[in-house]
């Protein structure tokens, strides 16, 4: 029974706060959907700016790390495996619009983390 009791709490602390992230993925589309930026814009902003950032992608990293080019830079993106099915290949070439937070690091380079990506 002692191992049971923290199992169920922490099934309900999950179920309860999975709202709260999806409410955050909307805060950061209805602002980002007000900051329409290019990836040389994107690199120079503030961690944590909602942003939307047309362009295509130029190369996979790995696993969920994308290259995205436009005629003013290369970013890097992180999209994570639930935003973009198997039927939409993000392939080299592919033309996309993509909304997220840029995420700055100290010994990384700038990137934004995709919260919804448009294949246009």
């Amino acid at each position: 029974m002692k191992i049971k009791m923290p199992l169920i709490f922490a099934s309900v602390l999950l179920a309860l706060s999975a709202p709260a992230f999806a409410d955050d993925d909307q805060k950061i589309i209805a602002q980002a959907a007000k900051n329409i930026m290019t990836t040389a814009q994107a690199l120079k902003a503030a961690a944590e700016t909602p942003v939307t950032v047309y362009g295509t992608i130029h190369k996979h990293i790995k696993d969920d790390m994308y290259q995205l080019q436009d005629q003013t830079g290369i970013i890097h993106v992180e999209i994570d495996h639930d935003l973009a099915t198997p039927a939409q290949l993000l392939n080299p070439g592919k033309k996309v619009r993509v909304v997220g937070e840029v995420d700055t690091h100290r010994y990384k380079p700038t990137d934004i983390d995709v919260v919804e990506i448009e294949i246009l």
